[in-house]
C-alpha cells in the first residue's frame, strides 16, 4: 500500500499558494497525495489540488476556520491526523505553516522538522534533507520513533506540475469546543503588490546596501519593468526601512528561483545567498572585486551600480526600440 503524504493547502490574496502546489506534486510523486484544505478558498480550489496530484482534499469551509486565529484549524488537524494516520504531513515555512506545525508537535507528542529542502521515505519512515549554510552544506534529519511527522518546506524546493487528476471532496466539520473561540481576528491587512511577484519572476533585480539610498531603487525598478520581472532586496536595506518586507529575499525573506538574478550592490551574505542560490544565471553588480557573491555568479561586473545599470538600461530601450 503506497504511504500517504498530506499537504496543508493554504490561501493568500484568495487564491492557492505556490508552496502548496509543489509540496502536492513532490507528495503525489513519491506517495499518494492527499490535501487538508480550511477557510476560505477559490470556488476550484479542490478542483486545481486535484489537478496537482491530490488524490483527495479534506474540506473544511466553516467560516469559523477565518474568523478564529490558528486553535480550530489546529484542533481539526489533530483530530484528522488521529483518524487517518497520514505517513507524514507536509506545511509551507510560513506564518501559518509554522504555527499549526508547532502546536501539532505539541497537541500530538511529536516531530517536526524545519527548513526542509527535500525528503524521501524510506522503509516507512521518512529522512529530511536541509540546506545549510545558504546551501553550501546538505544535513539529513529522521524521526527518532513512531507518529505523526511534520515537515515545514522551504519555498521552491520542488517543481509544481500539473498532472490533470481529479480529487474526491472529504467534509471537516468545524470543532464546537468555546475555548477554541478565544483569539479572534479583528482586521486582515495586506501589503499592495507591485509588479510581478517576486515568487513567479523569471526576472529578478535586487539591490543591496550597496546602491547607497533607498532611491536607487527607482532604476531598479526600471530596469526590471524591461526585463518584465520583479524588484528584491537584501535584509539590511529592508532593516533600514527602504522597502518593504515584502520584497526581501533571504533566509528569513522569499527564497526565489529566477531564470535571472541580478544582483546590484549586494555583497552576497550566506543568509542572502540561501533565498537566491539556485537561480538559474547570476549576475552580480558591485565595486568590491573580493564580494563573496561574485563567487557564485555566473557573471561579474566590477564597477558602481549607479553607472552600470543605467548604461544597462539604455541599452536594453535601445534595443526595444524605447530610444
Amino acid at each position: 500500500m503506497a504511504d500517504t503524504i498530506w499537504v496543508y493547502a493554504e490561501v493568500v490574496a484568495g487564491a492557492l499558494t505556490p508552496t502548496t502546489l509543489e509540496m502536492l506534486s513532490q507528495a503525489a510523486a513519491v506517495g499518494t497525495a492527499e490535501a487538508v484544505l480550511l477557510g476560505r478558498a477559490p470556488a476550484d480550489a479542490a478542483e486545481v489540488l486535484g489537478a496537482y496530484g491530490a488524490a483527495k482534499v479534506y474540506r473544511g469551509d466553516d467560516p469559523v476556520f477565518d474568523t478564529y486565529l490558528v486553535l480550530p484549524a489546529l484542533e481539526a488537524l489533530a483530530v484528522l491526523i488521529r483518524a487517518h494516520q497520514p505517513t507524514a504531513m507536509l506545511f509551507a515555512s510560513s506564518y501559518a505553516g509554522r504555527d499549526l506545525a508547532a502546536g501539532l508537535s505539541a497537541r500530538l507528542d511529536c516531530g517536526a522538522i524545519s527548513d526542509v529542502g527535500d525528503f524521501e521515505l524510506t522503509d516507512g519512515g521518512v529522512v529530511a534533507t536541509i540546506p545549510a549554510l545558504g546551501g553550501s552544506y546538505l544535513a539529513t534529519s529522521t524521526f527518532a520513533r513512531p507518529g505523526p511527522r511534520l515537515l515545514l518546506v522551504r519555498p521552491k524546493s520542488f517543481e509544481a506540475r500539473r498532472i490533470g487528476g481529479t480529487a474526491t471532496i472529504e467534509n471537516v466539520p468545524a470543532p464546537e469546543e468555546p475555548a477554541l473561540r478565544t483569539v479572534e481576528v479583528i482586521d486582515r491587512v495586506e501589503v499592495p503588490a507591485e509588479g510581478p511577484q517576486l515568487e513567479g519572476a523569471n526576472a529578478i533585480v535586487s539591490g543591496g546596501r550597496g546602491l547607497r539610498t533607498a532611491d536607487a531603487f527607482h532604476m531598479l525598478r526600471e530596469l526590471a519593468e524591461l526585463l518584465g520581472g520583479a524588484v528584491g532586496a537584501t535584509r539590511a536595506v529592508v532593516d533600514a526601512g527602504w522597502v518593504p518586507y515584502s520584497m526581501q529575499i533571504g533566509q528569513t525573506g522569499r527564497t526565489v528561483k529566477p531564470d535571472v538574478y541580478i544582483a546590484c550592490g549586494i555583497s552576497g551574505a550566506i543568509q542572502h545567498l540561501a533565498g537566491m542560490k539556485q537561480s538559474k544565471a547570476i549576475i552580480a553588480i558591485n565595486t568590491d572585486p573580493q564580494a563573496p557573491i561574485f563567487q557564485f555568479a555566473d557573471l561579474g561586473v566590477i564597477g558602481d551600480v549607479s553607472q552600470v545599470v543605467p548604461q544597462l538600461i539604455t541599452e536594453l530601450k535601445r534595443r526595444k526600440g524605447l530610444a
